[in-house]
């Protein structure tokens, strides 16, 4: 009994913050609930980043539909990148059943079934909002990443997008910046004009560049690059006080790595550039959750992780915390892995050698408690428990909880396609960036150059040559020769005159 007493005094010491906050469950002791003792997180310190990490079958899922939702409730927009695609149904209200009474009576709290306010948005063509961005937009640097091009490479990819700036030829798409890559390098003029005023550059290294575009496009970057753009802004939507749920559809994500690099890099540039500096505000302005965190980082280039790295650094500062959901805390990298405050960890399974390392490993990193032994507990959590060490308003580590999460109040399943198309056809940013637009850009103004070119160039034949095309009169000489006599006086000529070469040799002809 004193140890319950003492374990509600110290939890509630930690997890009761008196400013705004969100509460995920309720504090568990020797496998019983304890309702005396919520477990709620700060808004001041969701921008400091998390992880939600277990086994397969364990809740992470739904944890992640929990947290979304206390989020909307607060009125704080997030990005969920819906890998699976089973997070759609937070469009539609849940429906009560014995297991949720059941877990809703443990905890002593209302379940209140709604819906929450979606935006589906996708990049590879389903139903959604269109996300665009066009190649100016990229930079050399940044496309230069993607496309896993070498330094000198880059150095080109530099030279080119200058040039395109100097002769105003807008880099819009794809099309555009293979179109100029063509002309600087099969063109005479294009050609002349880069080499006269830029520096020469080898054939073989454009060559690379437009088979490295070629390789993206293959995965559908085609679709991605153009216009219009998408505005990071349309991200901070709230609608009658929730925050809006952006549900950003990638389930073909492992046949299209790169394709998905390109869209991460992009966005977490474009909001770090966009958004201005929030300092402490006290609660984040968006929050980006991505789902099957590893299947990133296993696909992921060098690139993406170090950019990610990087902004997981400095984005909290605009008010933008990122949590990665995967299987184990070891599927991110360990400078990933240090910057994220808060924690939640479903049970692991150690089935094997490598197994149990994983999970020495995860428990060293949690702070120590007397509760619990955390090494036996963490193989034995139930489906909807977790651990769970977050930051306390001050920045300080909270103790490790043993925690009874609550259930999702949406739908724990995905839309129908007729409920897709309601809500998609519903949408006003669905019809703002649906229709592609096709203004006036490098493409189409270097095809009018080679074609003016190619008119005002045409050889004509030197005066007096003769050509295929034309034919001379014939002159008198070649009028006589022609004629019946003139072919009669030839043939005696020829042949009076094969006679007298036969006599001088001493022969004679026959008659």
């Amino acid at each position: 009994m004193a140890d319950k007493i003492k374990f509600i005094t110290d939890l509630n010491s930690k997890y009761n913050p008196k400013g705004e906050h969100i509460i995920l469950g309720k504090g568990m002791l020797d496998g019983e609930v304890v309702p005396e003792v919520n477990v709620s997180i700060p808004l001041k310190t969701v921008n400091r980043h998390g992880l939600i990490a277990g086994a397969t079958g364990t809740g992470k899922t739904k944890t992640l539909q929990v947290f979304v939702e206390q989020l909307s409730h607060a009125g704080i927009p997030t990005l969920v990148m819906d890998i699976k695609g089973d997070l759609s149904g937070i469009a539609e209200a849940g429906t009560e059943n014995d297991i949720i009474k059941e877990r809703y009576a443990k905890t002593q709290l209302p379940y209140s079934p709604q819906s929450f306010p979606v935006e589906l948005m996708t990049i590879s063509g389903a139903k959604g909002v269109k996300l665009r961005a066009t190649v100016l937009e990229f930079g050399p640097i940044l496309l230069s990443k993607i496309l896993g091009l070498n330094d000198t490479q880059q150095s080109i990819m530099s030279i080119v997008f200058k040039y395109c700036d100097d002769k105003v030829l807008p880099l819009v798409d794809l099309q555009d910046l293979k179109k100029v890559l063509q002309y600087v390098t099969d063109n005479p003029i294009g050609k002349k004009d880069l080499a006269d005023n830029y520096g020469s550059i080898a054939p073989a290294s454009l060559g690379a560049i437009l088979r490295s575009i070629v390789a993206m496009e293959q995965e559908g970057a085609a679709a991605f690059f153009g216009e219009p753009s998408f505005e990071v802004n349309d991200l901070l939507q709230t609608r009658d006080g929730k925050g809006v749920v952006n549900i950003f559809r990638v389930d073909d994500i492992q046949n299209k790595p790169n394709l998905f690099s390109t869209f991460m890099l992009s966005l977490f540039a474009e909001i770090y550039m966009t958004f201005p500096e929030e300092g402490d505000s006290g609660r984040p302005k968006l929050v980006l959750f991505i789902d099957e965190a590893h299947l990133i980082f296993n696909e992921a280039s060098k690139t993406l992780l170090s950019q990610i790295e990087t902004m997981v650094k400095l984005i909290r500062s605009k008010g933008i915390g990122i949590y990665f959901i995967t299987q184990i805390p070891g599927d991110v990298p360990e400078n990933i892995l240090s910057q994220l405050g808060l924690k939640i960890q479903h049970a692991l399974r150690g089935f094997t050698a490598k197994d149990r390392k994983e999970i020495d490993k995860a428990v060293e990193n949690y702070p120590t408690t007397e509760f619990y032994k955390a090494s036996e507990l963490i193989q034995n959590l139930g489906i909807g428990e977790a651990f769970v060490t977050a930051l306390d308003e001050k920045g300080i580590p909270t103790p490790l909880v043993q925690t009874y999460l609550i259930s999702p109040e949406s739908r724990m399943d995905v839309l129908t396609a007729s409920e897709i198309d309601q809500l998609t056809s519903s949408s006003a940013l669905v019809r703002k960036y649906e229709q592609t637009i096709d203004r006036e850009s490098a493409y189409e103004i270097l095809n009018k150059r080679i074609q003016d070119y190619t008119q005002t160039n045409i050889p004509t034949p030197p005066a007096g040559r003769r050509t295929s095309q034309t034919k001379e009169q014939p002159g008198m000489l070649e009028q006589v020769m022609e004629s019946r006599a003139g072919k009669t006086f030839m043939t005696t000529l020829a042949r009076e005159g094969a006679k007298f070469v036969m006599g001088m040799f001493g022969l004679k002809t026959r008659r």
